[in-house]
């Protein structure tokens, strides 16, 4: 039976040698960030590793047409089986541990489970997720969303990235939709993931278990004026999408604070994108999050307000839409307490999305995270310590050994 008395040393060096196997991938030389968007070249070759990896544990590999991989140990008809995984792609100029942290302990603790001579009673399944992010276009956990049916293929097929190519095109093909059968054959899904926060540098433990994920989403605004040369036209005869867009910017800002939610426009889009223009055209992206749906829907709805009001007295017009919105997501209540208990680990929420949030509402689901020194993510400042990564690795072993029997 596996212990958590599994040595540390030798499992720190070989979390070490396979994550050096993928870091260098989608590495940007300048920020130290990744661009490893969801089926560009460095994802693509990510995805390469990870059949690899699944080949050297005679472990066959399984796509849903959504871009999602499963390798399997057992027989993937058997049902009843347990998943585990994340994602490969990022932000840009993300983190290195947001999402692959918890694909290469996935196959870590298969070892282990192997060497403490474990025999799994159910399937075990290591998962990767594609467009986690959305990143590339625009809808988070795209992959967990259609194979669960919370989005359209259709929809989804028809999303383009900057570059004008659709999510169809990249994925060679419209995507599947919703699998049922694939879900209805999971008894459990367990993420392992980065801590995106400082709870555990304050609580001094290098895994927790997740209790919840906030409602959170992604709401456009769309800023239009009128274009004009930046130095004839008298300020008083301007009509100037940008001031709109951030009187936005401020006000999201506050309402947020008066809420203890979490309000961030960290994207923008301008035309004509000229410095001696009077922009014509201003897009902007809300990501809001708060610990309860009605505190989201109030604050969504304040900077709404504020904003229309603001576009009258701007004389600019402006539109708001949603583009992705994810509920409250409380984890199964009695797998986390178990796992908790199992691990003698605390229990935090997160106000950030997962995969695991998506599948939660069709199968028991729980997450592990691991201590993050910093405290920051989607930034290459992002950083976990060797030995806390082998605990986690410890941890989730554990977790699935408890889970497989």
């Amino acid at each position: 039976m596996l212990t958590p008395t599994v040595e540390e040393g030798p499992l720190v060096n070989r979390f070490r040698q396979l994550w050096d196997e993928i870091a260098p991938i989608g590495r940007d030389e300048h920020s130290g960030g990744y661009l490893r968007y969801a089926l560009t070249e460095p994802e693509l070759r990510l995805r390469e590793w990870f059949r690899e990896q699944a080949d050297t544990r005679g472990m066959p590999v399984t796509e849903d047409g959504n871009g999602n991989l499963f390798a399997w140990w057992g027989d993937p008809e058997a049902g009843n089986a347990v998943l585990t995984g994340s994602h490969f792609d990022s932000v840009p100029h993300g983190g290195a541990y947001d999402g692959p942290l918890g694909i290469v302990s996935a196959w870590l603790a298969v070892d282990e489970l192997r060497a403490a001579g474990v025999t799994p009673t159910r399937p075990l399944v290591v998962g990767a997720f594609v467009e986690e992010e959305g990143a590339r276009f625009g809808v988070p956990c795209l992959g967990s969303r259609l194979l669960t049916g919370q989005l359209c293929a259709d929809r989804a097929a028809a999303l383009r990235d900057a570059a004008g190519v659709s999510f169809a095109e990249a994925l060679g093909g419209r995507p599947a939709g919703p699998d049922p059968a694939l879900l209805g054959r999971l008894a459990a899904f367990v993420e392992l993931h980065v801590e995106q926060g400082r709870a555990l540098v304050d609580q001094g433990a290098p895994v927790a278990v997740a209790s919840a994920i906030w409602p959170h989403g992604r709401w456009r605004f769309d800023f239009t004026g009128e274009g004009n040369h930046a130095g004839t036209t008298r300020m008083v005869d301007r009509r100037d999408p940008m001031l709109t867009y951030a009187f936005t910017v401020l006000a999201a800002n506050k309402e947020a604070r008066l809420r203890d939610a979490h309000a961030t426009v960290g994207r923008v889009a301008v035309e004509p994108n000229a410095t001696n223009a009077i922009p014509s055209r201003v897009t902007g992206w809300l990501d809001a999050r708060a610990a309860e749906p009605e505190t989201l829907a109030k604050l969504v709805e304040a900077v709404r307000a504020k904003v229309a009001e603001r576009a009258r007295r701007d004389g600019t017009r402006v539109t708001l839409t949603e583009e992705s919105a994810t509920p409250l997501v409380a984890f199964d209540h009695g797998l986390a307490d178990r796992l908790a208990e199992l691990l003698a680990a605390p229990v935090l929420p997160t106000g950030a999305g997962h995969d695991a949030g998506v599948l939660a509402a069709h199968v028991p689901t729980a997450m592990l995270f691991v201590r993050n020194p910093t405290g920051v993510s989607h930034s290459p400042a992002e950083s976990a310590a060797d030995a806390d990564c082998a605990a986690g690795v410890t941890a989730l072993a554990r977790v699935l050994a408890e889970l497989v029997r």
